[in-house]
């Protein structure tokens, strides 16, 4: 994990790739409960045996957007930014869901810090995800996102 001491020095790696997180497993209960959250039960998902027999990827696959909802804690592994008193999801710019990802597969982010402005709330960072699919050329996801990150500078104002 890449460390900062500050804003700044994180301002300073504009343009670098941030690092690598772990690698995960992605499980069909990780799935299911996916589908339970969010009610898409599509049986490419949910359904092992008809997505092995009739689907076109082999078997289950995870949902994009559970793809997507683990970025952040991916991210959260490729570096840390000390003297920070807070940071916000602020949204996303683009995404795109290259290759779905097997039930079983592992996956891990790669971030690249693109972008660091001054904001009256803190900066806005804009980090270049790309959620890489072990043994796989092409990504699963690769996601533009926003975070509004904060220190005790702008705490006080």
């Amino acid at each position: 994990m890449r460390t900062f001491t500050d804003l700044d020095e994180f301002a300073a790696a504009v343009g670098e790739e941030l690092g690598h997180s772990e690698w995960q497993e992605i499980t069909q209960e990780q799935v299911d409960k996916f589908a339970d959250a969010t009610g898409d039960h599509q049986w490419i998902h949910v359904d092992p045996e008809r997505a092995a027999a009739e689907g076109p990827f082999g078997g289950t696959i995870a949902h994009g957007y559970l793809t997507l909802s683990l970025v952040t804690a991916h991210v959260m592994q490729t570096f840390t930014i000390e003297k920070l008193t807070m940071v916000v999801n602020f949204g996303l710019n683009k995404v795109r869901f290259h290759t779905p990802v097997p039930v079983g597969a592992k996956i891990r982010a790669k971030a690249t810090l693109v972008d660091l402005k001054n904001s009256p709330a803190g900066r806005l960072g804009t980090l270049k995800v790309t959620m890489e699919i072990d043994g796989q050329r092409r990504p699963a996801c690769v996601a533009e996102v926003l975070a509004l990150y904060r220190n005790d500078e702008y705490s006080a104002g």
